[in-house]
């Protein structure tokens, strides 16, 4: 194997576990066609978006759009390290692209259209920069993902009394994690036709509840909006008692282990 200088090295292992369960998913259905523009929608730092490229090689160009400037900053330092002139970047929202109609032959997203605030605008704007027939891949998580955290979250704030708190809660899990009833309806709703649902579901396992709540992936991305369900004055107190729960779980079940279920959706422009 060629040896790894300091700039392969910073970029080799960064590929994060958690968008690679739902993207190697993804990948498998990727059609691979010369001569096409392809659009990536919610990049992050570059997965799938540089794989994408250079599994379509220089006879095609692929586009990412993603509203994370550092994330954006990062993308680019790897696209420099590897070489690749096949990628076209742009900072913004799907809910409104800097994009001519039916500008596209494929358009994907890895978990991102589910995190805009509104997908509905957002499927409406993908399809009107797609061409006729042009194929729509995106996997989203479902309801149903760290069950086990959230049903040992609501059983604490239920101990208080927490009531309006639950409410909260549920109404986060929906906002971020539709059902593939309600997706599908969005998808017929916005000009697009859908031809398969795959499901699958992984689990991402942990010591304990203390390793869970601070490891760095779920600090970063979930336990800011968690602690943001309650009170200011209460946050310190309600972890600390779901961490011991989650802490007996976990002694009582060998480790802590959260589903994780999603799906891949495959479309095609009307």
């Amino acid at each position: 194997m060629k040896t790894l200088n300091v700039e392969y090295t910073s970029i080799y292992d960064e590929l994060p576990l958690w968008s690679a369960s739902f993207g190697l998913k993804l990948l498998e259905e990727v059609p691979l066609k010369r001569n096409i523009k392809a659009l990536d929608i919610g990049f992050g730092t570059g997965f799938p978006l540089l794989e994408i490229a250079q599994r379509l090689g220089d006879s095609s160009v692929v586009y990412g759009i993603d509203c994370w400037e550092e994330a954006i900053s990062r993308a680019k330092e790897k696209i420099s390290v590897m070489g690749l002139k096949n990628i076209r970047i742009y900072h913004g929202n799907a809910e409104r692209m800097p994009f001519r109609d039916a500008y596209f032959d494929l358009v994907i997203s890895n978990n991102g259209l589910n995190n805009v605030p509104d997908m509905n605008t957002a499927l409406k704007e993908v399809c009107r920069v797609s061409k006729k027939g042009t194929p729509l891949l995106f996997t989203v998580n479902l309801p149903g993902t760290m069950n086990e955290f959230y049903s040992i979250f609501q059983s604490v704030l239920d101990s208080h009394g927490m009531q309006n708190e639950i409410k909260k809660m549920n109404i986060h899990i929906s906002e971020k994690r539709k059902s593939i009833d309600e997706i599908s309806q969005l998808i017929a709703a916005n000009g697009f036709e859908l031809s398969k649902v795959e499901e699958e579901c992984f689990h991402m396992k942990f010591m304990d509840g203390t390793t869970f709540l601070n490891h760095f992936f779920i600090k970063i991305a979930f336990l800011e909006s968690w602690q943001q369900i309650v009170p200011m004055k209460e946050v310190r107190a309600i972890f600390a008692e779901a961490e011991d729960r989650l802490n007996a779980y976990s002694k009582d079940k060998g480790c802590l282990s959260l589903t994780i279920p999603f799906a891949l959706f495959c479309c095609n422009k009307k």
